[in-house]
């Protein structure tokens, strides 16, 4: 088929591949445009982009598309069978949803209609959830809201992260977007109306990022960290220093003994000490730190930041 791609990340890059190489006819692809990332803030093109470049695809990176009459008239011009849109970064306008034979088609990281939105892996993760998988449908002028055509559900480990999940979705994606392309050509894609009972996945905030000991449990904060790494990070403050948690554990009873541990405040290190780690008290539960990163420092195993660092038992995270 006639194939117009519109993706940004490497989550998209992965699908774009899976159909290429599955020998389908991409005309065009549609990225963002570049953007000025690392120390030199360079301009660098997106991981969609480089993969077009290198396999010498036509490429358009329109800033807007909403009212864009030369980006629009251009992709009619093209005649696209279907247009695929994984990860993109824009809402597609009701011009352009109607152009393609076959519609345009989205890979979605959620089994919908749950985690609706721009976040959904992130709020999998930071809700503890214990499955999650990708579903691709039909576009329509909602958020997420078009009839489903295929979904793949997949496990999320009990210390998987949001880079994790990530990036074992994305290959999962590419699998089933080629999947679906096969179904539509042969006339055989299923199509099933979303039922209305439907969660939202929004955009992350950097406020959520802070650890809350009073109104977390151990089990929460776990979660928060997984679903906050590799993105921002979870963080609390020591002594007005602000730390970053990238890895840690729910403490199990027989892993360490404190008496007298309901009298300490919640955020007060129990245990710290080189070879085991630090523990630290919280609503419910003790935390272990596994990985940390200090104020303006690399993140690092608790062991070797401790060699270099001291943390007093007793003392209290913000």
């Amino acid at each position: 088929m006639n194939i117009v791609f519109m993706g940004t990340p490497d989550f998209a890059r992965e699908s774009l591949k899976a159909i290429y190489e599955a020998g389908q006819n991409v005309m065009a692809v549609v990225t963002n445009v570049d953007k000025p990332r690392g120390r030199g803030m360079k301009l660098q093109p997106s991981e969609v982009k480089e993969y077009a470049l290198e396999k010498e695809l036509k490429i358009y990176q329109p800033k807007t598309i909403k009212k864009n009459q030369e980006f629009l008239e251009e992709i009619r011009k093209l005649q696209p069978d279907v247009i695929c849109v994984v990860a993109y970064g824009k809402i597609l306008p009701k011009e352009i949803l109607e152009i393609p034979k076959y519609g345009c088609i989205n890979v979605h990281a959620s089994l919908l209609p749950k985690y609706r939105g721009a976040a959904p892996i992130q709020w999998a993760v930071l809700n503890g959830d214990k499955t999650t998988g990708i579903t691709t449908m039909y576009m329509d002028i909602g958020m997420d809201t078009g009839d489903i055509i295929l979904k793949e559900e997949v496990e999320i480990g009990k210390e998987e992260t949001t880079g994790e999940l990530w990036d074992k979705l994305s290959k999962i994606g590419g699998k089933l977007l080629v999947q679906t392309l096969e179904e539509i050509e042969e006339g055989t894609a299923p199509r099933e109306k979303q039922g209305e009972d439907f969660t939202v996945a929004p955009m992350l905030s950097k406020e959520m990022a802070q650890i809350k000991w009073n109104h977390q449990t151990a089990q929460q904060i776990m979660n928060l960290v997984r679903g906050l790494n590799p993105i921002m990070g979870a963080y609390t403050y020591l002594n007005g220093k602000k730390i970053k948690f990238w890895k840690v554990n729910v403490a199990t009873e027989n892993e360490i003994m404190v008496e007298n541990r309901d009298s300490l405040k919640n955020g007060t290190v129990i245990v710290s000490d080189p070879k085991k780690g630090i523990f630290i008290k919280t609503k419910e539960g003790i935390l272990k730190i596994l990985e940390i990163q200090g104020e303006n420092a690399k993140r690092m195993p608790i062991q070797d930041f401790l060699r270099g660092n001291a943390i007093e038992e007793f003392e209290v995270f913000e």
